[in-house]
């Protein structure tokens, strides 16, 4: 199963130079928790979240339509491509700890994304997808952060 077999095709997204309450009334509208970003010539440069726009806009002294989204964007962009198997992006998801990755061309533009919902939405107990690559990839992403590092010390 690849990428595209599953991915949703019309993501929504934001631009660098939108502020977080335009970006938070696009997540809301539709039903989303997360955006790619997008520069002005319609390449991927990041994601932000529902939680970051929360957390900017808790510690920082100003209202949200004052905060740009160049100013919260995570500037480690994860992605894959629509021919990728599935299973490879479900190992990126795991290992970078992501719920979402957005999907683009070879140029870097947006084609949709992945999300774990749609991942388990997909899934069968005998097929391609199956329940335990599901379980295994929410998993590797809900493990606390700080946790592994106390375990790991």
């Amino acid at each position: 199963m690849q990428v595209q077999d599953i991915m949703a095709r019309d993501a929504k997204f934001c631009r660098l130079n939108n502020n977080l309450a335009a970006a938070a009334a696009i997540m809301w509208a539709n039903d989303c928790g997360g955006l790619p970003v997008l520069d002005g010539g319609g390449k991927v440069v990041g994601m932000i979240t529902d939680r970051d726009i929360c957390i900017a806009s808790g510690t920082r002294n100003r209202i949200p339509s004052e905060i740009q989204v160049s100013e919260v964007t995570s500037q480690k962009i994860y992605t894959c491509a629509p021919e990728d198997d599935i299973h490879a992006a479900l190992k990126t998801m795991q290992k970078q700890k992501v719920r979402r990755l957005p999907v683009v061309s070879k140029d870097g533009k947006l084609r949709g994304i992945l999300c774990l919902n749609d991942v388990a939405l997909n899934a069968r107990q005998s097929d391609s997808l199956s329940y335990e690559d599901t379980i295994e990839t929410l998993q590797a992403i809900c493990g606390h952060r700080t946790l592994h590092r106390v375990q790991a010390a």
